[in-house]
């Protein structure tokens, strides 16, 4: 099993990002998740960096390999160019790159004008736009004319020696069923073993597994917790909503349906590595494979370097690693 440290684009600004990408590799994590938004979830978390570019500048300074968790291939962004994208962000990481792709959310997608798709359409389309990003990665020049999308004698010239991965997010069954058919590996957020096991069972047999949730580092569980609410509240809101509500706006009406006291008890909050060790275990009892760790609020650095002293010397030691 690999653990790895999740660059959350939404909070941080890109030099934040790199700067923790860099401390990432110091403190002895495996590997970068990064997401890719257009909006953030709230005006209070307050960044949103385009996240190609910060790929790119990461690239420059440490040598973790780095999963998108996750990019929208659909609607905001043609798959033709997220394939250019992500072909020239593996050329850059020496092919330690793997697209991390997702049916994405009204909140980043809608900004065009576009309809936001019923879930059984957008995963239609992610599926397209996985053929025509594999045709781009191994083809000379690929004509696509499909039911979504059209593709005109286009050449994707700077690629890596072999095709990308593509991982693919899953929450729900369909796009748990999806996943299993044509991705090359799983994204979750969730530590749900019967998940993990309709991916395994419907066709992702012993591929990559990966999974990731956050955590709120500060000098007490207190602070802990208010930055937790006061940032990523959001993250406490049932269902569908965060598929469907369209501006952070909305998130923040939301999310005051969630209080701090749900926000403590489904967060782990304050500076006991034995706490962050211990919230690894339902990730390591359901089967993943690599689990990734956020930092919500504004001590990363000190996160980073309690994981480098102790957080992953524990689980290393307790021999979960």
């Amino acid at each position: 099993m690999k653990i790895g440290y999740f660059l959350s684009s939404e909070e941080y600004t890109p030099a934040q990002l790199i700067e923790q990408a860099r401390l990432a590799e110091d403190a002895g994590f495996d590997g970068l998740w990064i997401s890719d938004h257009y909006h953030p979830w709230n005006d209070e978390q307050g960044q949103s960096a385009f996240v190609w570019s910060v790929i790119g500048a990461i690239s420059q300074v440490c040598e973790l390999p780095v999963t998108t968790a996750v990019t929208c291939p659909t609607v905001r962004i043609h798959p033709a160019v997220i394939a250019q994208a992500a072909a020239t962000s593996a050329v850059l990481l020496n092919g330690r790159f793997r697209l991390g792709i997702g049916s994405g959310e009204a909140l980043n997608e809608h900004i065009l004008g576009s309809v936001w798709p019923t879930v059984e359409v957008r995963l239609e389309m992610l599926e397209e736009a996985v053929e025509i990003m594999r045709r781009l990665w191994t083809e000379d020049f690929v004509s696509h004319h499909g039911k979504h999308y059209t593709v005109d004698t286009a050449r994707i010239y700077t690629r890596p020696d072999s095709p990308l991965e593509i991982y693919m997010s899953g929450l729900g069954p369909k796009a748990i069923d999806v996943a299993a058919r044509i991705a090359d590996g799983y994204i979750t957020t969730q530590p749900n073993p019967e998940h993990l096991k309709r991916f395994r069972d419907n066709g992702g047999g012993t591929k990559t597994a990966q999974a990731g949730f956050k955590v709120s580092y500060a000098p007490t569980v207190d602070e802990g917790v208010e930055q937790a609410h006061r940032i990523w509240a959001n993250s406490g809101l049932p269902g569908e909503l965060a598929q469907v509500l369209p501006s952070p706006r909305h998130f923040e009406q939301a999310a005051k349906l969630v209080t701090p006291e749900q926000t403590g008890k489904s967060v782990v909050c304050g500076p006991k590595a034995a706490d962050h060790v211990a919230a690894f275990k339902p990730y390591v009892e359901a089967g993943f494979d690599e689990i990734y760790v956020a930092n919500m609020g504004p001590h990363s650095v000190d996160m980073l370097k309690l994981y480098g002293s102790e957080v992953l010397p524990e689980l290393r030691h307790a021999g979960r690693l």
